[in-house]
């Protein structure tokens, strides 16, 4: 029997994909761990391996192929002994063994590449998703209203929305009474708030003479970019709070320190810090010492980090990807900046790996280099904060009755305020500040 080939999913939050490019062609052996395709997602660019054993029959899904969805065939593999023209030609004709492709590891993660699991594989997204909505009405999805069968026939019948009956069987699933009920002129929840519907492309063009522009497809990185930004400000109550840091002793320690840097064989510094490196390494070490505001919301209950896991806003073409700084409070500034420069150069590569920029507990993003004073940043999910992190400049400040030139740089914190409320989020600001004015209280 032919074996499907599917379009892996590489990440949890993935889709559609672009099919890059075929390291394999039609008629080549394919064998465990060999590297099958190119994948483009939203984010990187990653090798596929093969996890069975054949000879590639067809490809149906050619390079080039963009938003390919998660588990469509790419391509059909003959096993041992079958006729390969046989099996191209019944290529998603009549059903087949499916077998998903995995990941290719990093070469330095060979070594210790855990073997994979030989037992139920898990479901596939559309699995999961039959699984946990097979009693949802209507409203499945974000806000999943559970009914019973009976319950959606009898609403469908009578004309009523069944998103508004109140359901009162387990877990407040709507069930049959429930819609008797509101038939009889039973209570209803409130309509939810229709959301603005932005205006149509067709709509947006008329406003502007024809010719006098130029239409640039999205790309998938700005697509999906798109939602999920549209989704954290529709979904994440922020709020935000902004705060000035005198700087002036963490540019002389920066100084100092990328002075006395070893070098390497062709005389480089081994390292030379960055003010961001410090920036890092103050959120994580103040997200340590109020504890309660290194949290991750969800609707069962709140995710305590025991760790700081710093995620860093790095710009790649046509979009962003925030890269992440795993127990970023027990590196030091030197780790830390090594780590970001490999990962930022990897980034615009398009070569992170989705372990590398998935997750987190907070971010920073920081558009100081342009001269940016001042900004509010919008909340990455899961994280319950981000700092904004603004330029560096000499500014007139009072001290001690007099006004003198100092260094400041003002930082904005943005809040998922179900997460943190303002206290918290003021306590975690206050201990980024003594931090970041402090430097020499983070190498001890």
């Amino acid at each position: 029997m032919p074996i499907n080939i599917l379009m892996p999913a590489l990440s949890p939050t993935m889709e559609k994909g672009n099919l890059a490019k075929w390291l394999k062609k039609e008629g080549d052996k394919v064998a465990p761990g060999d590297v099958l395709a190119e994948i483009e997602t939203d984010k990187a660019t990653m090798e596929v391996e093969a996890v069975e054993e054949g000879i590639l029959a067809k490809i149906v899904v050619p390079e080039g192929t963009q938003d390919v969805p998660v588990n469509q065939l790419i391509a059909v593999l003959a096993g041992e002994g079958e006729d390969v023209k046989a099996a191209a030609a019944a290529a998603g004709t009549k059903p087949a063994s499916s077998f998903e492709t995995r990941p290719a590891a990093a070469p330095q993660d060979e070594a210790k590449k855990p073997i994979p699991p030989q037992t139920k594989t898990a479901p596939r997204p559309e699995e999961a998703q039959s699984a946990v909505s097979k009693d949802a009405g209507p409203g499945a999805g974000a806000n999943r209203i559970f009914s019973s069968p009976l319950a959606r026939r009898l609403a469908k019948e009578s004309g009523v929305d069944i998103t508004r009956v109140q359901g009162s069987g387990p877990h407040g699933r709507v069930i049959a009474r429930d819609v008797d009920a509101a038939k009889s002129g039973g209570a209803l929840k409130a309509p939810a708030a229709a959301l603005a519907q932005a205006p149509s492309d067709d709509k947006i063009r008329a406003l502007f003479e024809p010719g006098s522009y130029e239409v640039i497809p999205h790309d998938n990185i700005r697509k999906i970019i798109a939602r999920r930004l549209v989704e954290a400000k529709q979904t994440i109550p922020h709020f935000y709070l902004t705060m000035d840091c005198l700087i002036g002793n963490l540019l002389t320690a920066r100084e100092e320190i990328n002075a006395s840097a070893p070098k390497d064989k062709a005389g480089n510094p081994v390292w030379k810090l960055s003010v961001n490196d410090f920036v890092i390494k103050a959120l994580a070490l103040a997200l340590q010492q109020v504890p309660d505001a290194n949290v991750t919301w969800t609707e069962g209950g709140m995710l305590k980090h025991k760790h700081s896991d710093v995620g860093v806003a790095v710009s790649i073409p046509g979009g962003l990807i925030t890269p992440i700084v795993r127990h970023a409070e027990m590196k030091s500034l030197a780790v830390i900046s090594k780590e970001m420069k490999d990962m930022a150069a990897r980034a615009r590569e398009r070569r992170l790996k989705p372990e590398e920029y998935q997750g987190g507990s907070t971010a920073v993003s920081n558009l100081g280099m342009y001269g940016i004073r001042e900004f509010a940043a919008v909340i990455n999910p899961p994280h319950a904060t981000i700092l904004a992190v603004g330029a560096g400049e000499e500014r007139a400040v009072a001290r001690n009755g007099k006004i003198v030139a100092a260094h400041v740089m003002t930082v904005t914190l943005s809040t998922d305020h179900r997460a943190v409320d303002g206290v918290l989020g003021a306590q975690l600001l206050a201990a980024f500040k003594t931090l970041i004015e402090n430097p020499v209280m983070m190498v001890v």
